[in-house]
């Protein structure tokens, strides 16, 4: 007969795996054995299938799951940092210090066009041009090939991933220093950090998953080597999986907004510090509470 409530159900439920237990126990190939894993699968379904869960799935991604597994390769993503860091400066020293270096790390038709555009009183201008539309949209799957490139760079024992990293960060600070020296420094980092503070930090941070999926190929610890390459691999496709709305934004920021580069100064670095407030927030302060909130309450070992 149905159960009245869920009291009943569990009770019988509890009972009926009991049962189960001992007839396979020792009457494995019996009918009535056959008969009560029928029931008992039957009393399961009913019981599961339908069960509402406490949070979505997709929830449940952005809010614990990314940021667990960026607390477990902080390490890395501060190393990727550092790198990036350092080779900014070096790039843009370097460029101060020999006039030639920017035209050999930016190629001599970009410089000349910067120089152009300068000249015209249009720093920027090349961010104006074309529709804002296909300018987002060809920015934005650019920069998703890029981080996707150097995802799996880190297969090949992370060293094109680390040259790609020195390398990306020496163009950058050549760049800047590009406009420092014709006295536009200032206006050049309110202008490019609009989209920029997000489009840099997600590419250092895919180089970070890349790392990560390198890594557990290379330095297995005392595990298989192939279980270690697994885990490598699902973290690193998590985090590179939680930069493409880091990417769509960016993109729409450098297709839609940095061109209007004569913007308030105060409007222009409200977007840049709401922007690194996010990457700051979300990769590295959040990760640590949700961390420590979570040992408070021993859901994790």
């Amino acid at each position: 007969m149905p159960a009245e409530d869920a009291d009943e159900t569990a009770v019988e439920f509890t009972q009926l795996v009991d049962d189960l237990s001992y007839a396979k126990t020792f009457y494995p190939h019996s009918r009535v054995t056959r008969y009560l894993n029928a029931r008992a699968s039957q009393a399961y379904m009913n019981i599961y299938q339908n069960r509402k869960e406490e949070r979505s799935r997709l929830t449940e991604f952005w809010k614990y799951t990314v940021p667990l597994t960026v607390r477990r390769h902080h390490g890395v993503l501060l190393f990727c940092a550092a790198l990036f860091i350092t080779f900014f400066i070096t790039g843009f020293y370097s460029s101060q210090h020999d006039e030639t270096f920017v035209r050999e790390m930016l190629g001599d038709r970009y410089v000349n066009m910067t120089e152009e555009n300068i000249e015209n009183g249009k720093p920027f201008g090349v961010y104006a041009e074309g529709g804002a539309l296909l300018m987002w949209l060809g920015i934005m799957i650019n920069n998703l090939f890029v981080a996707f490139g150097y995802f799996a760079q880190g297969l090949l024992l992370c060293i094109p991933l680390i040259i790609s990293l020195l390398t990306e960060g020496i163009r950058l600070g050549a760049f800047e220093q590009l406009f420092f020296s014709k006295g536009l420094g200032m206006q050049s980092v309110l202008t490019v950090f609009i989209h920029g503070t997000l489009e840099i930090s997600a590419i250092v941070i895919a180089g970070a998953a890349g790392i990560v999926l390198g890594k557990g190929w290379i330095f297995p610890g005392t595990g298989k080597r192939s279980d270690a390459f697994m885990r490598g691999a699902k973290d690193g496709v998590i985090i590179l999986a939680s930069l493409i709305p880091v990417f769509i934004v960016a993109a729409f920021f450098e297709g839609f907004i940095t061109r209007y580069y004569t913007m308030p100064w105060w409007l222009s670095s409200s977007i840049l510090l709401l922007s690194a407030a996010y990457i700051t927030w979300y990769y590295i302060i959040y990760p640590v509470q949700l961390q420590k909130r979570l040992w408070a309450n021993r859901k994790i070992v």
